[in-house]
């Protein structure tokens, strides 16, 4: 029989993470309460869905293969060239873009012990070697240890997800500035900014193109897009056209493309749509205050509370998840004794509430009387 190749064969079987409708199933249940995924609760711009309601007539014609209308609109947006924007089927595709094109087989990537598992898939799967670095003692991606790291072992990349997943944490530019600096020449640095529209931009690297740099943002957190798979990379010219030479050109679907460009002139629903995060990551805190669970401060649109133990945390998810419930927790220390809950609506956030409580209680964790 045919054969895979030995690279493809020494690739380790891996999900980085299972889908809630397969949670469901595997619970007996309908529907879950989605609290796991990070997905946008508060929905998408109504500007958008009303755009893409109307060009779903045209489903059957493929999308524009040069992204041209939403690469010139981003680049207004960050005060760059179009020719600086590549335009991917979400982050997790302009991972495997960055990968496969500065990366070699048996080459190394370095990143955070624990971080964006998807950025790890990729590396294995390409044949390459991850080197990582643990997590600082708070949680927090450790900065000085990545840069010391990458002059001891001078990786083709280093992975920063900034805000991280799954901490929450964040880095301020200057600390961000000083890693990039730190690095050799030959070594990119692959800003993960999936969560940057929950950070105040002034606290952000600012928009310069920098050679050094790929930036990569996502519609699917603030914008509520995860569903249509649409984001982009920032990078030089001379980049973003390697990309070119590898990327799938009619990868991103038509509607998604519409979406994002009428989404990008919905700043105000962003805006909202930030505002309420920040509410309910404040009512998290709360909660965790009276449940004795101590919380990770995030600039992210979930919240990683305090178990105990990796063990605890595991049996936790599998308690909620019986009453329907739908998390996950950090699989690396200091944070593997956490869940991570995505930030909900107001309803969804009352209903998990007495869940969690029940949910601790069945664990043997003290619950509030």
């Amino acid at each position: 029989m045919p054969r895979p190749t030995k690279q493809i064969e020494a690739v380790p079987a891996s999900v980085p993470f299972v889908g809630p409708e397969a949670l469901a199933r595997r619970a007996g249940a309908a529907e879950l309460l989605r609290l796991g995924a990070n997905e946008s609760a508060f929905g998408t711009s109504p500007k958008a869905l009303a755009r893409m309601r109307e060009e779903l007539i045209h489903t059957n014609w493929y999308a524009d293969p040069e992204n041209h209308d939403l690469r010139h609109a981003l680049a207004r947006r960050h005060n760059c060239e179009p020719e600086n924007v590549t335009i991917g089927v979400g982050i997790d595709d302009l991972l495997s873009l960055v990968v496969r094109t500065f990366i070699a087989p048996g080459e190394a990537a370095l990143a955070a012990l624990g971080s964006y598992a998807t950025f790890t898939f990729h590396v294995k799967a390409f044949g390459c070697k991850l080197e990582t670095v643990p997590y600082d003692p708070s949680g927090a991606v450790d900065l000085i240890a990545l840069a010391d790291a990458a002059r001891r072992l001078r990786p083709r990349v280093v992975y920063l997800a900034n805000p991280d997943n799954p901490s929450g944490t964040f880095a301020r530019k200057a600390e961000v500035a000083a890693l990039r600096d730190a690095l050799a020449d030959e070594t990119l640095l692959l800003l993960d900014e999936a969560y940057a529209d929950f950070v105040p931009s002034a606290e952000l690297l600012g928009d310069e193109i920098d050679p050094r740099v790929v930036r990569v943002r996502t519609f699917s957190k603030a914008y509520g897009m995860a569903g249509a798979r649409i984001a982009y990379a920032l990078s030089t010219p001379a980049i973003a056209a390697t990309f070119e030479k590898i990327r799938q050109h009619y990868g991103v679907n038509r509607n998604a493309q519409i979406g994002a460009l009428a989404a990008l002139e919905d700043q105000e629903f962003v805006a909202r749509v930030v505002g309420a995060v920040a509410a309910g990551r404040d009512q998290y805190y709360r909660l965790g205050n009276r449940l004795g669970l101590a919380t990770i401060r995030s600039q992210t649109n979930f919240v990683c509370f305090d178990i105990g133990t990796r063990a605890r945390a595991e049996a936790l998810v599998e308690e909620l998840l019986r009453l329907a419930v739908f998390v996950r927790k950090p699989a690396a220390p200091p944070i593997d004794g956490f869940i991570r809950v995505t930030v909900g609506t107001p309803e969804e956030r009352a209903a998990f509430e007495p869940l969690l409580a029940e949910a601790l209680g069945r664990i043997g964790a003290k619950a509030p009387a």
